[in-house]
């Protein structure tokens, strides 16, 4: 009896399993025989290659855009679900109460409104291009009998796709490159908290490793001296307090590119090269295309939601970004008196403040209501700076501040064309390197970079007497820009670029420009260069920025007559490292960790200055390694914590032992100088779901691995939950040598044979080609 009845139970689950992945597996789209797609002027089609990739013919853009808009929603619409959402401040929807922290904070912002505005300034053509898009998304919608997984367990219908909500992609990118409001509340902080001489001192600009590329070398905040009065003057510190109060790495969504020109090639092409760096996961942020209409074509990554390639090439240019890390946010201080509630003054007088409900509806709860205030320069923060209301002045959200003008690179003649068309498009700013089929190169600004008067932007200001403003943008032919500079080559990767010479401040927390100087000092060399040179450089983990540690570690364990284990330990470890940061390196883990002591004690006391006026004060200046170098290495008296007693070598000393005892606790199966880097950078790509759900990791995420790279200091960056998300090498002369990775695959449907077929490629470094050869799978796409 017992054994029918397990038996009958266990033909259920078979049968209950089989439905399920029978529906599941219904939700793959299929890749060849016909769509109609409402709008569509003529017949278009769709070839795919072996990774999955379209290859789009249409009869104009507008017809590629409705066709990619089918394509994405086909492989990615969770995805696009998630961002739009995301944005708009509507995760709670699906999530439920876990989630409405995260919204309060997007209502804020208030893209939804946002993002209507911009779909209704923007020129005709560009939102035809959003329109044609959208059509494309919904076509889709109404057509699919089952939605992908997602969808399928949270069991709900996405609402039809909007212009608007492209341009909510949009925004979303935009804050991930540059929308933080931390930067300038850490130096108002350190403003309030400490002399003016100090604060210069602990935020410079520049570092050993500088590459500028127009307006001189010199430098805007640099301090030559140590302040130590001012340092002297501090408040006596616990360094364990510091521990979570030093950022050293603030890793920034950044990328590195470069253009090599043709002179430093065996044929005279030119070719770019650029590794995006951001947030990985499942499915990778990127998904290839390539668009041909007219006489054009264009083809890279582009981003799910959106229309158009982001980064990649035309038939004449290519191109590659990296974020600019510009200061394109003011928090301004509010002046609010209890003689005029509900008021703040302005240079016109005191000014009501305009406020409007919202509704953030939560799944499973009750709706919870929001008042959101807005004064004249734009939305009041739901978080106070040193005790005072602060509004955000922010070019994501003044109007023309976002469009679409990158679309019409697929116009570019070349590279000085490119350079004058993406000079006037609006958008997240960024470093934009270009290489043309004429063997030609260039570099300069994309996005709308704020004209301030009376300040800098550096900390809070108030903005009632009308002595500091915004006076629109810096006009586009203002922007710098570099054509065939005689080095042949021309590299950006999120460090300062600008000297003093350049008329405008536009930003202030440059990246370290080791990775710039270190991807200058391999393109320097006397040889001639490859598309597969370029994906090389892309993984050199080579961290010279390191070397000073090791070296001052080396160089005070010398002093030491008589070496303890835990120090013979710290020495070995030292030696051994091989000055690369590769997966297999050993001792390049107590290198990275003697650095973050070294920082964490050394700036002890400057945590503890910030942290008396706000606790959430953290020193995150990703210029750090300027000061920290001159502390080392000048000593000033009275500055440590007592406990040392102005001894900086006992200081040092410590650091080497903390450094030790920190990696054996965290990995205690291994001697620090037995540990390989790889085994403390061990890559994890998550889908959404498994972050909650860990027992779908299996199904839904990416198989761990160690890797090499690092976040900040080598130029393949590789962090946990932080990289490269492609690497790209293109000459727009010879597309066929053009060679593409990126994490996962094409399709967000983990049974699709595309979920993660080119995550060896990624994550072994092995050349893949950008464009592959079809595998026979057509679609035709007729008008409906």
């Amino acid at each position: 009896m017992m054994r029918n009845v397990l038996l009958v139970s266990l033909t259920a689950v078979v049968f209950v399993t089989a439905a399920a992945y029978g529906l599941l597996a219904a939700s793959i789209p299929e890749r060849a025989g016909q769509a109609r797609l409402p709008g569509m002027r003529a017949a278009a089609e769709v070839r795919s290659d072996q990774l999955g990739v379209p290859y789009i013919s249409a009869a104009d853009r507008e017809d590629a855009f409705r066709t990619l808009g089918y394509w994405h929603a086909r492989d990615r619409l969770f995805q696009m679900e998630l961002m739009r959402r995301k944005a708009a401040g509507r995760l709670a929807e699906l999530f439920g109460a876990p989630a409405v922290s995260i919204d309060r904070k997007q209502r804020v912002y208030q893209f939804s409104r946002t993002a209507r505005q911009i779909v209704a300034d923007l020129p005709d053509a560009q939102r035809r291009g959003l329109s044609a898009y959208a059509e494309g998304v919904n076509a889709y919608l109404q057509q699919t009998g089952v939605l992908p997984p997602e969808f399928l367990a949270l069991r709900f219908r996405p609402e039809p796709w909007q212009a608007a909500d492209s341009i909510l992609v949009i925004l979303a990118m935009f804050q991930t490159l540059n929308g933080q409001e931390q930067d300038e509340r850490m130096v108002s902080v350190m403003q309030r908290a400490m002399p003016a001489d100090l604060v210069s001192f602990l935020t410079p600009d520049t570092d050993l490793y500088a590459t500028v590329l127009v307006g001189g070398a010199a430098p805007r905040r640099a301090s030559q001296s140590v302040p130590i009065a001012a340092l002297v003057a501090l408040p006596e510190a616990f360094v364990q307090f510091a521990q979570a109060g030093v950022d050293l790495e603030n890793v920034v969504a950044g990328s590195n590119n470069w253009a090599v020109a043709g002179s430093k090639t065996a044929d005279g092409r030119a070719i770019v090269a650029n590794d995006m760096h951001l947030t990985l996961g499942v499915p990778n942020i990127w998904y290839r295309a390539d668009l041909r209409y007219q006489d054009r074509q264009v083809y890279g990554v582009t981003l799910p939601g959106v229309p158009g390639v982001i980064v990649g090439a035309n038939r004449h240019v290519a191109w590659g970004f990296t974020n600019v890390t510009a200061d394109l946010l003011d928090l301004i201080a509010l002046e609010t008196d209890p003689e005029h509630p509900g008021a703040y003054r302005t240079p016109q007088g005191w000014r009501p403040f305009d406020s409007h409900n919202e509704t953030i509806k939560v799944k499973g709860g009750s709706d919870i209501e929001l008042t959101l205030q807005d004064t004249i320069w734009g939305p009041v923060s739901d978080q106070p700076l040193l005790g005072k209301p602060v509004a955000i002045k922010w070019t994501a959200l003044e109007r023309g501040g976002v469009d679409l003008g990158l679309i019409d690179l697929d116009a570019a003649q070349d590279v000085k064309h490119a350079m004058a068309l993406i000079n006037r498009a609006g958008g997240p700013p960024q470093n934009v390197v270009f290489a043309d089929d004429e063997g030609h190169i260039g570099w300069t600004y994309m996005g709308r970079f704020p004209k301030r008067v009376g300040f800098d932007g550096l900390q809070v200001r108030a903005w009632a007497d009308g002595t500091v403003s915004w006076q629109g943008f810096i006009p586009p032919e203002e922007l710098p820009r570099l054509y065939d500079p005689p080095e042949g080559f021309i590299a950006t990767a999120n460090n300062r670029t600008l000297g003093s010479g350049y008329p405008y401040v536009i930003g202030h927390n440059w990246a370290l420009s080791y990775r710039a100087y270190r991807i200058a000092e391999l393109l320097g060399e006397d040889k001639v260069f490859t598309e597969r040179d370029m994906l090389a450089i892309q993984l050199d983990s080579r961290s010279a920025a390191l070397d000073f540690y090791r070296e001052l570690g080396l160089r005070e364990l010398q002093a030491v007559a008589d070496l303890d284990r835990e120090l013979r330990e710290a020495q070995q470890a030292l030696t051994v490292w091989d000055g690369y940061m590769r997966a297999e390196s050993l001792g390049a883990a107590f290198v990275a960790e003697f650095r973050k002591q070294l920082a964490e004690t050394v700036f002890a006391r400057v945590v503890a200055a910030g942290q008396a006026y706000d606790p959430e004060f953290r020193y995150a200046w990703r210029e750090m390694e300027t000061p920290l170098r001159q502390l080392l290495s000048e000593r000033p008296k009275g500055f440590l914590p007592t406990v040392y007693r102005d001894d900086w070598t006992r200081m040092i000393i410590a650091a080497l032992r903390q450094t030790g005892q920190a990696l054996r606790k965290q990995y205690p199966h291994r001697e620090p100088s037995r540990l390989t880097w790889g085994e403390t950078q061990r890559i994890d790509l998550q889908h959404p779901f498994s972050k909650t759900l860990p027992q779908l990791a299996e199904w839904l995420d990416m198989p761990s691995f160690d890797s090499g790279g690092c976040a900040s200091v080598c130029v393949m960056v590789m962090g946990s939950g932080h990289g490269a998300s492609e690497r790209l090498a293109l000459s727009p002369a010879h597309p066929d040598d053009a060679l593409l990775q990126m994490p996962g695959g094409q399709s967000g449907h983990f049974l699709s044979a595309h979920y993660a077929d080119q995550q060896a490629f990624w994550q072994d470094g092995r050349a893949v080609p950008l464009r592959g050869d079809t595998d026979g799978a057509v679609l035709q796409v007729l008008p409906d």
